[in-house]
């Protein structure tokens, strides 16, 4: 999240979904009576997380380069040594488009973080083989595939017509390929038709709400197909709904949908789009004038993910949530250039809470980044979550630590 740059219509959208409550389903029954299941709870995994531990780092410099903006983290499973890749969602302004080689020290028996060390930087190179110039991207999101090469999102510029990509890149940083996308993701802001002028955008990604989100699902060995999951921060520009439409007496408020992009990448040349899925929002807190998915995680269980989501209110600071997701019986909405009119055949992605942050009662900064830690003695998997510092003197760059506890069947 950089400075939030947000329409008068977005904003007047966000105050009127309002607050929601969220029903936990709980009780147990007798010893000899049969525990009842409600549907809801067949579609999740028994899952839960216990906060560890947390490091603030106060690192601002790297060999005379800025260092922050941490938008993403990525581990790579097979590698026991505690080394991760960490995207800067810097546009160019103090460095080229770059990502960290990050080393997380952990005392698993402790369940404490030890140390982390900041490694070298590695620039993203374009199509051309040369490093982005300033303000042509807007990196957010990174996962290493199972070829050993990254995946990497930008939400582009809409105010500049710059559209949004999901592209792979080698180790070194040189780019490989662009996934396909659709036309509808593509701001329309600097094209002038009869309908609307040069600098209006009716079509597209919001500016900063791009495709923030990105994992790496169905994970094989190498050349083994593998998913690709990309989602966008907030609604697309014609996703978000008419406030001026009457709304009649007692109607639930309109819920904000993102866009989930699932890829199928088939050998090591060839993409394609397989569907693509409503992803809900929940309802921002009072006065939020930025909110929306700010990462999604692919769980080893096929169709269930950790999604994160994060707002700022100038009333009450940065807030962010912890939801498990579940893609079963979400409709395909692939083709469907607006969500503009009656979406009531449409089933969304589901989710419930997983954690409040909240609840912890700790400082809570511009959470951004989900990746897997090691697993403790215990056999437990252990979850980082990092946050964004925006290159602020007021922000630091956070690293939590999480374990899962899964009592699932």
């Amino acid at each position: 999240m950089k400075t939030p740059n947000i329409t008068r219509r977005s904003i007047r959208h966000w105050l009127a979904s309002g607050l929601a409550s969220i029903a936990l389903v709980s009780g147990l029954a007798g010893c000899a009576s049969i525990p009842r299941v409600q549907a809801e709870d067949r579609l999740f995994l028994n899952l839960s997380l216990e906060y560890l531990d947390r490091v603030d780092l106060d690192v601002r410099e790297i060999d005379g380069v800025a260092f922050g903006g941490i938008s993403a983290i990525a581990s790579d499973r097979r590698d026991a040594a505690g080394r991760y890749l960490v995207l800067s969602d810097d546009r160019g302004q103090n460095a080229p488009a770059r990502f960290y080689d990050l080393t997380i020290d952990i005392d698993r028996a402790a369940g404490k973080i030890d140390d982390v060390t900041i490694g070298a930087a590695t620039s993203l190179r374009g199509p051309d083989g040369e490093t982005y110039p300033d303000g042509t991207i807007d990196p957010e999101g990174i996962a290493i595939t199972p070829d050993d090469t990254l995946m990497v999102s930008s939400e582009g510029d809409s105010e500049l017509g710059i559209a949004p990509f999901v592209a792979e890149f080698d180790r070194d940083g040189r780019h490989i390929r662009e996934l396909p996308l659709y036309d509808y993701f593509i701001p329309d802001t600097l094209e002038e038709r009869d309908d609307k002028p040069a600098g209006e955008q009716t079509l597209g990604v919001q500016n900063n709400a791009g495709f923030e989100a990105l994992t790496i699902g169905g994970r094989g060995s190498a050349g083994e197909p593998y998913r690709i999951f990309a989602v966008t921060e907030s609604p697309l520009i014609q996703d978000l709904p008419d406030l001026d439409a009457p709304v009649e007496v007692g109607a639930e408020p309109p819920i904000a949908h993102s866009r989930l992009v699932h890829y199928s990448r088939i050998g090591r040349d060839r993409s394609q789009i397989v569907a693509e899925h409503l992803y809900p929002l929940d309802p921002p807190p009072a006065g939020a004038v930025n909110t929306g998915i700010t990462e999604l995680l692919a769980l080893d269980r096929l169709g269930y993910f950790i999604s994160l989501e994060r707002s700022y209110s100038p009333l009450s600071g940065l807030s962010a949530k912890l939801f498990q997701v579940n893609l079963g019986g979400a409709t395909d909405t692939a083709t469907l250039a607006t969500l503009a009119g009656d979406l009531g055949g449409i089933e969304p992605a589901r989710k419930r809470l997983l954690l409040d942050f909240s609840d912890l009662n700790e400082p809570v900064d511009n959470l951004e980044g989900l990746a897997f830690g090691p697993r403790l003695p215990d056999g437990s998997q252990t979850l980082l979550v990092v946050s964004d510092d925006n290159f602020s003197d007021r922000q630091v760059t956070q690293i939590w630590l999480f374990r899962f506890i899964d009592d699932s069947p």
